[in-house]
């Protein structure tokens, strides 16, 4: 089949191929977990002559008998073709009752290489965790970035650009709509029910349907703004809306499960600890949060470059933060492999305030970590400012070095 190669995924993927060891795709519905599957087994079959591909995809009609774990044990078995090379391959995976049980005994036999896709990350928390606890890697995929999605769309890298990408997000399918009138949007819809039905509602057992998605347009309208549990109780009040706090919590841990929102916790940035209050939430796609709240460019911009500036600094496998300092706050503390960076996000540095406000912090943190301030536009002091750089939100995006 003829598909645009996502190669930071799949040169991720390739070193554990044929290794002991379990490869979990794990991501919101419809990001492209399933092209980057076929991907990879495209490649084993270029690669090894002697493969046998089990492949079983649980959204077609064609595996709807494989309802349990037994089902699933019973078809690969029947499927093994003894002196090959066997591939095992499940697409969301999550869709079979206790299939850990299945995957841990086919583990266990070590007659074949397994990959599993799934949409939800309770997969991860619960009983895959106890049944394959060190037996498997996690490989997180997101929506498209920034370069992936002028690559899709055959885009040259500007303004317009970069304001459509923030616009529609990076659903990959969204290549065979295209970014013209309202149809992106009327998809981007579309996967949005798909996720709250499937991945959401069903799967968590949520009744009160109305209060979950007044709740993701609160998530959406607040994207990026510093608020708790609580907050989000007095708003529903204030809608006469009356559910308690642990059922809030609850709503908020199913959204997140299905990555269809972030959480993001406060921390110390001159110490270790992390509140428990004062969070972030940010969304997986701005495409999806300009659906559920509408798009305004005027007033959304800001809070979708601080949405894109996350969802880039965690594709790039960083733990993330909202930094407190005192009574100051940096946007993001991004930590990998023990090494921290700070960012500070805004629309343009139109004035003293302003510059006070996103230099200041940052020239407040007493380490020597790198700080960056991120604009929408091209620098207006210039690329460094008492060791603070710069950049623009086109050259964050197309980068993985900070």
């Amino acid at each position: 089949m003829e598909y645009i190669e996502r190669e930071y995924y799949t040169n991720r993927i390739k070193p554990y191929i044929n290794k002991q060891i379990i490869k979990v795709f794990i991501g919101q519905r419809r990001v492209g977990k399933s092209n980057i599957l076929l991907q990879t087994i495209d490649y084993i079959k270029r690669e090894n002559e002697n493969s046998n591909i089990i492949y079983i995809n649980k959204e077609l009609y064609e595996f709807s008998s494989i309802k349990t774990s037994s089902d699933l044990y019973s078809v690969v078995k029947e499927s093994i073709i003894t002196g090959k090379d066997n591939f095992l391959f499940i697409d969301e995976v999550q869709d079979i009752n206790e299939f850990e049980i299945a995957v841990r005994s086919l583990f266990a036999e070590n007659c074949c290489d397994i990959y599993l896709t799934s949409s939800n990350a309770l997969i991860l928390s619960g009983e895959l965790a106890t049944y394959l606890s060190g037996r498997y890697i996690r490989i997180n995929i997101h929506s498209l970035s920034y370069q992936e999605f002028l690559t899709f769309h055959v885009l040259q890298d500007t303004e317009d650009s970069l304001l459509n990408y923030l616009k529609f997000g990076g659903m990959p399918y969204l290549k065979n709509i295209g970014l013209k009138d309202n149809l992106p949007f009327e998809y981007l819809k579309n996967v949005y029910s798909t996720i709250l039905l499937k991945d959401v509602i069903s799967r968590a057992g949520i009744r009160n349907v109305q209060f979950l998605e007044n709740l993701v347009e609160y998530l959406a309208d607040n994207c990026g703004s510093t608020f708790s549990a609580n907050n989000i109780s007095k708003y529903l009040k204030s809608q006469h809306i009356n559910l308690n706090l642990q059922q809030i919590i609850s709503y908020l841990k199913s959204l997140t499960n299905a990555f269809l929102i972030y959480r993001v916790s406060r921390t110390e940035v001159n110490g270790l600890k992390i509140f428990e209050i004062g969070e972030k939430y940010y969304f997986e796609d701005t495409g999806l949060r300009n659906v559920i709240h509408g798009y305004n460019q005027k007033t959304d911009l800001g809070k979708l470059m601080e949405n894109a500036v996350y969802i880039h600094l965690i594709r790039n496998d960083y733990n993330v933060y909202v930094g407190k300092l005192g009574s100051n706050e940096i946007d993001f503390v991004a930590e990998r492999n023990g090494l921290k960076v700070y960012f500070q996000v805004c629309l343009q540095i139109s004035n003293k305030e302003t510059f006070q406000r996103e230099f200041g912090n940052l020239q407040k943190i007493t380490d020597n970590y790198p700080k960056y301030v991120i604009t929408f536009n091209d620098p207006l002091i210039g690329e460094n400012y008492n060791g603070i750089k710069q950049i623009n939100l086109k050259e964050f995006l197309s980068t993985n070095k900070f």
